[in-house]
Protein backbone atom coordinates (compact mmCIF):
# COMPACT_ATOMS: atom_id res chain seq x y z
CA UNK A 1 0.00 0.00 0.00
CA UNK A 2 1.10 3.13 -0.93
CA UNK A 3 1.57 5.79 1.55
CA UNK A 4 1.47 9.76 1.57
CA UNK A 5 1.54 13.04 3.60
CA UNK A 6 -0.46 15.92 3.90
CA UNK A 7 1.52 19.41 3.82
CA UNK A 8 -0.37 22.58 4.37
CA UNK A 9 1.09 26.27 3.81
CA UNK A 10 -1.39 28.93 5.90
CA UNK A 11 -0.67 32.45 4.62
CA UNK A 12 -2.68 35.22 5.25
CA UNK A 13 -4.79 35.07 2.19
CA UNK A 14 -4.74 31.41 0.85
CA UNK A 15 -4.27 28.06 2.73
CA UNK A 16 -2.56 25.51 -0.28
CA UNK A 17 -2.84 21.95 0.75
CA UNK A 18 -1.36 18.86 -1.00
CA UNK A 19 -1.23 15.23 -0.89
CA UNK A 20 2.51 14.68 -1.36
CA UNK A 21 4.06 11.17 -1.99
CA UNK A 22 7.33 10.03 -0.73
CA UNK A 23 9.14 11.17 -3.94
CA UNK A 24 8.15 14.61 -3.16
CA UNK A 25 5.73 14.64 -6.01
CA UNK A 26 2.34 16.33 -5.18
CA UNK A 27 -0.71 13.87 -6.37
CA UNK A 28 -3.12 16.26 -5.31
CA UNK A 29 -3.97 19.99 -4.67
CA UNK A 30 -6.35 22.79 -3.40
CA UNK A 31 -5.97 26.36 -2.20
CA UNK A 32 -8.79 27.93 0.00
CA UNK A 33 -9.44 31.31 1.26
CA UNK A 34 -8.08 31.67 5.21
CA UNK A 35 -10.70 34.11 6.01
CA UNK A 36 -8.35 35.09 8.61
CA UNK A 37 -10.74 37.98 9.36
CA UNK A 38 -13.27 35.38 10.78
CA UNK A 39 -11.17 34.46 13.54
CA UNK A 40 -9.01 31.02 14.55
CA UNK A 41 -11.91 28.80 15.03
CA UNK A 42 -13.22 29.24 11.67
CA UNK A 43 -9.59 29.29 10.18
CA UNK A 44 -9.57 25.55 12.35
CA UNK A 45 -12.85 24.66 10.99
CA UNK A 46 -11.52 25.44 7.36
CA UNK A 47 -8.24 23.22 7.64
CA UNK A 48 -10.57 20.43 8.63
CA UNK A 49 -12.56 20.59 5.70
CA UNK A 50 -9.73 20.95 3.37
CA UNK A 51 -8.04 18.13 4.75
CA UNK A 52 -11.49 15.96 4.83
CA UNK A 53 -12.13 17.20 1.51
CA UNK A 54 -8.52 16.29 0.14
CA UNK A 55 -9.19 12.66 1.76
CA UNK A 56 -12.55 12.20 -0.49
CA UNK A 57 -11.11 13.53 -3.49
CA UNK A 58 -7.73 11.88 -3.18
CA UNK A 59 -9.30 8.22 -1.99
CA UNK A 60 -6.75 8.63 0.77
CA UNK A 61 -7.52 7.87 4.54
CA UNK A 62 -5.53 7.39 7.57
CA UNK A 63 -4.26 4.25 6.42
CA UNK A 64 -2.55 5.83 3.34
CA UNK A 65 -1.79 9.44 4.96
CA UNK A 66 1.51 8.87 7.36
CA UNK A 67 1.65 12.50 8.59
CA UNK A 68 0.39 15.94 8.32
CA UNK A 69 2.09 19.23 8.45
CA UNK A 70 1.71 22.56 9.04
CA UNK A 71 3.57 25.82 7.70
CA UNK A 72 2.79 28.74 9.33
CA UNK A 73 3.61 32.27 9.17
CA UNK A 74 4.65 33.17 12.85
CA UNK A 75 5.96 32.26 15.73
CA UNK A 76 5.49 27.84 16.20
CA UNK A 77 6.78 25.82 19.56
CA UNK A 78 7.58 23.04 16.91
CA UNK A 79 7.74 20.25 20.35
CA UNK A 80 4.52 21.33 21.65
CA UNK A 81 3.00 21.51 18.01
CA UNK A 82 1.41 25.06 19.78
CA UNK A 83 0.65 28.31 17.86
CA UNK A 84 2.66 30.69 19.76
CA UNK A 85 2.02 33.82 17.46
CA UNK A 86 1.05 34.48 13.87
CA UNK A 87 1.69 38.27 13.23
CA UNK A 88 -0.74 38.77 10.16
CA UNK A 89 -3.31 36.21 11.09
CA UNK A 90 -5.25 38.14 13.99
CA UNK A 91 -6.55 35.48 16.91
CA UNK A 92 -3.90 32.75 16.40
CA UNK A 93 -2.53 32.81 20.17
CA UNK A 94 -1.38 29.74 21.60
CA UNK A 95 -3.70 27.47 19.59
CA UNK A 96 -2.57 24.39 20.53
CA UNK A 97 -3.28 22.96 16.35
CA UNK A 98 -0.95 19.37 16.33
CA UNK A 99 -2.93 18.32 19.42
CA UNK A 100 -6.71 19.69 17.40
CA UNK A 101 -6.02 17.85 13.98
CA UNK A 102 -4.39 14.40 15.80
CA UNK A 103 -7.42 14.27 17.72
CA UNK A 104 -9.73 15.21 14.32
CA UNK A 105 -8.31 12.74 11.96
CA UNK A 106 -5.69 10.28 14.05
CA UNK A 107 -2.69 11.14 12.05
CA UNK A 108 1.03 12.15 13.56
CA UNK A 109 0.89 15.73 13.24
CA UNK A 110 3.58 18.78 13.41
CA UNK A 111 3.72 22.38 12.60
CA UNK A 112 6.93 24.87 12.23
CA UNK A 113 7.61 28.26 10.48
CA UNK A 114 6.61 28.30 7.00
CA UNK A 115 10.26 29.77 5.76
CA UNK A 116 12.05 26.63 7.82
CA UNK A 117 9.27 24.23 5.75
CA UNK A 118 10.23 25.71 2.44
CA UNK A 119 13.96 25.40 3.45
CA UNK A 120 13.18 21.61 4.32
CA UNK A 121 11.26 21.17 0.91
CA UNK A 122 14.33 22.97 -1.06
CA UNK A 123 17.13 20.36 1.11
CA UNK A 124 15.33 17.47 -0.21
CA UNK A 125 13.57 18.04 -3.47
CA UNK A 126 14.80 21.48 -4.72
CA UNK A 127 18.17 23.68 -5.10
CA UNK A 128 19.51 21.95 -2.33
CA UNK A 129 19.19 18.86 -2.88
CA UNK A 130 22.39 16.64 -2.00
CA UNK A 131 23.78 19.85 0.19
CA UNK A 132 24.20 19.48 3.83
CA UNK A 133 24.87 23.15 4.53
CA UNK A 134 22.25 25.79 3.45
CA UNK A 135 20.67 29.12 4.32
CA UNK A 136 16.68 29.71 2.17
CA UNK A 137 15.81 33.01 2.35
CA UNK A 138 12.50 34.54 1.36
CA UNK A 139 12.11 38.02 0.17
CA UNK A 140 9.12 39.54 0.59
CA UNK A 141 6.80 41.86 2.61
CA UNK A 142 9.88 40.84 5.18
CA UNK A 143 13.03 38.52 4.69
CA UNK A 144 12.77 35.52 6.55
CA UNK A 145 15.19 32.32 6.50
CA UNK A 146 15.39 28.63 6.86
CA UNK A 147 18.84 27.20 8.40
CA UNK A 148 19.81 23.73 7.35
CA UNK A 149 23.34 22.86 8.90
CA UNK A 150 24.90 19.02 8.88
CA UNK A 151 21.40 17.87 7.28
CA UNK A 152 19.27 19.09 10.12
CA UNK A 153 17.47 21.76 10.51
CA UNK A 154 18.20 24.71 12.66
CA UNK A 155 15.25 25.85 15.27
CA UNK A 156 17.19 27.11 18.08
CA UNK A 157 16.47 27.41 22.26
CA UNK A 158 12.56 29.11 21.24
CA UNK A 159 11.97 27.19 18.13
CA UNK A 160 12.81 31.24 16.97
CA UNK A 161 16.16 30.58 15.16
CA UNK A 162 16.97 32.05 11.41
CA UNK A 163 15.31 35.74 11.80
CA UNK A 164 17.57 37.01 9.75
CA UNK A 165 15.78 39.88 8.74
CA UNK A 166 16.72 41.32 12.20
CA UNK A 167 20.90 41.35 11.63
CA UNK A 168 21.42 44.65 12.31
CA UNK A 169 23.20 46.90 9.26
CA UNK A 170 23.38 49.88 11.65
CA UNK A 171 24.26 50.85 14.89
CA UNK A 172 21.95 53.32 16.22
CA UNK A 173 19.99 54.36 13.31
CA UNK A 174 18.68 53.35 9.92
CA UNK A 175 15.09 52.90 9.02
CA UNK A 176 12.55 52.09 11.34
CA UNK A 177 11.64 47.71 11.22
CA UNK A 178 8.22 46.34 11.35
CA UNK A 179 9.57 44.57 14.66
CA UNK A 180 10.10 47.63 16.80
CA UNK A 181 14.03 48.26 16.48
CA UNK A 182 16.03 50.59 13.66
CA UNK A 183 18.09 49.52 11.22
CA UNK A 184 17.19 46.09 10.81
CA UNK A 185 18.35 44.01 7.33
CA UNK A 186 15.13 43.69 6.05
CA UNK A 187 13.80 47.53 6.55
CA UNK A 188 16.71 48.19 4.26
CA UNK A 189 16.37 45.22 1.23
CA UNK A 190 12.95 43.43 1.48
CA UNK A 191 10.00 44.74 -0.78
CA UNK A 192 8.59 47.34 0.82
CA UNK A 193 12.09 48.77 1.12
CA UNK A 194 11.96 48.36 -3.02
CA UNK A 195 8.64 50.46 -3.14
CA UNK A 196 10.24 53.35 -0.79
CA UNK A 197 13.19 53.62 -3.37
CA UNK A 198 11.43 53.20 -6.13
CA UNK A 199 8.81 56.80 -4.72
CA UNK A 200 11.84 57.97 -4.02
CA UNK A 201 13.23 58.14 -7.47
CA UNK A 202 9.86 59.76 -8.96
CA UNK A 203 10.06 62.26 -6.00
CA UNK A 204 13.42 62.97 -7.32
CA UNK A 205 12.18 63.85 -10.96
CA UNK A 206 13.98 60.23 -12.55
CA UNK A 207 11.42 58.96 -15.40
CA UNK A 208 10.47 55.09 -14.27
CA UNK A 209 8.59 52.51 -16.65
CA UNK A 210 7.55 50.99 -13.02
CA UNK A 211 5.40 54.47 -13.09
CA UNK A 212 3.54 54.02 -16.60
CA UNK A 213 2.81 50.35 -16.06
CA UNK A 214 0.78 51.31 -12.13
CA UNK A 215 -2.08 52.18 -13.60
CA UNK A 216 -3.82 52.42 -10.59
CA UNK A 217 -1.34 54.61 -9.30
CA UNK A 218 0.06 51.41 -6.86
CA UNK A 219 4.07 50.78 -7.60
CA UNK A 220 4.69 47.29 -6.07
CA UNK A 221 7.80 45.28 -5.97
CA UNK A 222 6.71 42.90 -8.61
CA UNK A 223 6.23 46.41 -10.99
CA UNK A 224 9.46 47.36 -10.66
CA UNK A 225 10.84 43.90 -11.06
CA UNK A 226 9.35 43.43 -14.43
CA UNK A 227 10.16 47.29 -15.66
CA UNK A 228 13.93 45.95 -14.79
CA UNK A 229 13.38 42.90 -16.98
CA UNK A 230 11.90 45.45 -19.82
CA UNK A 231 15.36 47.11 -19.38
CA UNK A 232 14.19 49.92 -17.38
CA UNK A 233 17.54 51.54 -16.13
CA UNK A 234 15.96 53.31 -13.36
CA UNK A 235 14.57 49.95 -11.85
CA UNK A 236 17.71 47.80 -13.23
CA UNK A 237 19.36 50.45 -10.37
CA UNK A 238 17.18 49.82 -7.86
CA UNK A 239 17.67 45.80 -8.17
CA UNK A 240 21.56 46.69 -7.68
CA UNK A 241 21.05 48.31 -4.83
CA UNK A 242 19.11 45.84 -2.82
CA UNK A 243 21.05 42.99 -4.39
CA UNK A 244 24.60 45.33 -2.92
CA UNK A 245 22.34 45.57 0.24
CA UNK A 246 21.14 41.81 0.35
CA UNK A 247 24.97 40.26 -0.27
CA UNK A 248 26.21 42.58 2.71
CA UNK A 249 23.57 41.49 5.04
CA UNK A 250 24.08 37.82 3.72
CA UNK A 251 27.94 38.18 4.41
CA UNK A 252 27.65 38.27 7.76
CA UNK A 253 25.42 34.99 7.59
CA UNK A 254 28.00 33.20 5.56
CA UNK A 255 30.61 33.91 7.01
CA UNK A 256 29.38 32.71 10.42
CA UNK A 257 27.85 29.50 8.97
CA UNK A 258 29.69 29.02 5.98
CA UNK A 259 26.83 27.18 3.88
CA UNK A 260 27.04 25.58 0.44
CA UNK A 261 24.35 27.04 -0.85
CA UNK A 262 22.03 30.14 0.08
CA UNK A 263 19.10 29.85 -1.71
CA UNK A 264 16.80 33.10 -2.32
CA UNK A 265 13.09 33.11 -3.06
CA UNK A 266 10.09 34.91 -2.56
CA UNK A 267 8.37 37.42 -4.68
CA UNK A 268 10.72 39.70 -4.87
CA UNK A 269 13.50 36.91 -5.94
CA UNK A 270 11.17 36.85 -9.43
CA UNK A 271 13.56 39.70 -10.69
CA UNK A 272 15.88 36.68 -11.41
CA UNK A 273 19.86 37.81 -11.97
CA UNK A 274 18.96 41.68 -12.30
CA UNK A 275 18.87 40.77 -8.32
CA UNK A 276 21.03 37.70 -8.13
CA UNK A 277 24.26 38.65 -9.91
CA UNK A 278 24.47 42.34 -7.24
CA UNK A 279 24.60 39.97 -4.78
CA UNK A 280 27.02 37.35 -5.84
CA UNK A 281 29.06 39.93 -6.87
CA UNK A 282 28.66 41.32 -3.21
CA UNK A 283 29.39 38.47 -1.24
CA UNK A 284 32.36 37.91 -3.34
CA UNK A 285 33.89 41.30 -2.42
CA UNK A 286 32.92 41.70 1.21
CA UNK A 287 32.50 38.18 2.69
CA UNK A 288 35.79 36.36 3.61
CA UNK A 289 37.82 34.46 1.06
CA UNK A 290 37.02 30.76 2.05
CA UNK A 291 33.57 31.21 2.37
CA UNK A 292 32.79 33.62 -0.49
CA UNK A 293 34.60 30.75 -2.52
CA UNK A 294 32.72 27.49 -1.12
CA UNK A 295 28.92 28.72 -1.47
CA UNK A 296 27.06 29.00 -4.81
CA UNK A 297 23.69 31.59 -4.78
CA UNK A 298 21.09 29.95 -6.55
CA UNK A 299 16.86 30.99 -7.08
CA UNK A 300 14.76 28.47 -5.32
CA UNK A 301 13.72 25.52 -7.34
CA UNK A 302 10.11 24.89 -6.54
CA UNK A 303 9.00 28.04 -6.09
CA UNK A 304 4.99 27.58 -4.86
CA UNK A 305 5.23 24.22 -4.01
CA UNK A 306 8.27 24.35 -1.33
CA UNK A 307 5.99 24.96 1.49
CA UNK A 308 3.50 22.22 1.14
CA UNK A 309 6.31 19.43 -0.04
CA UNK A 310 8.76 20.80 3.32
CA UNK A 311 5.31 20.71 5.18
CA UNK A 312 4.63 17.06 3.99
CA UNK A 313 8.67 15.79 5.48
CA UNK A 314 7.91 17.69 9.05
CA UNK A 315 7.55 14.34 10.61
CA UNK A 316 10.67 13.44 10.12
CA UNK A 317 12.55 16.41 10.85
Amino acid sequence: MKKYRIGVDIGGTNIKIALVDFEGKIVYSNTVPTRAEMGYEAGVANIKQAIKDLMSESGADNTTIEAIGFGLPGQIDYKSGIVKNLPNIPGWIDIPLAKIIEDEFKIPTRLDNDVRCAALGELNFGAGKGCENLICITIGTGIGSGIVLNGKLVRGAANAAGEIGHIKLSLNDGPLCGCGDYGCFEAYASGPAIVTMAKEYISGGKSAKYKEMAADGIITPYLVAQAALQGDAVSIQIFKQMGYIIGVGLSSVINLLNPEKVIIGGGVADAGDILLEPIRKTISDRAMPIQAASVKIVPAALANTAGVIGASLLINS
